[in-house]
């Protein structure tokens, strides 16, 4: 006869799998209207650098893209290396298609 072992007598612990809520949704919610605002007010001030300007909104643009794809699109869950490989591979195509088009304009 078969004998079955329960996790406690097999020394392993089954977790529970503990719902998110929206707690985390508010955090990142409330995060990325402050760098929305962050972003806008460094343009309104007016003085300043502009190199400085735009770098600072490239790297909100960045932040703002990780964390809307990573809670609001769920791609942070398991089980989602699928579309995040075909996002890569969008931006890939995406950004070698821009890289080539300046190319393009400025040098031919």
């Amino acid at each position: 006869m078969a004998t079955e072992q329960h996790p406690q007598e097999s020394g392993s612990v089954k977790r529970r799998h503990r719902p998110e809520g929206p707690q985390r949704h508010i955090v990142v919610f409330i995060f990325s209207v402050a760098l929305t605002l962050i972003a806008f007010a460094a343009v309104a001030a007016g003085g300043v650098n502009a190199t400085f300007a735009v770098i600072l909104l490239l790297v909100m643009a960045v932040l703002q893209v990780v964390l809307q794809m990573g809670f609001w699109m769920h791609l942070k869950d398991k089980g989602h290396l699928l579309p995040v490989v075909f996002m890569l591979g969008g931006f890939f195509i995406a950004g070698t298609c821009i890289v080539m088009a300046l190319y393009w304009v400025w040098w031919e």
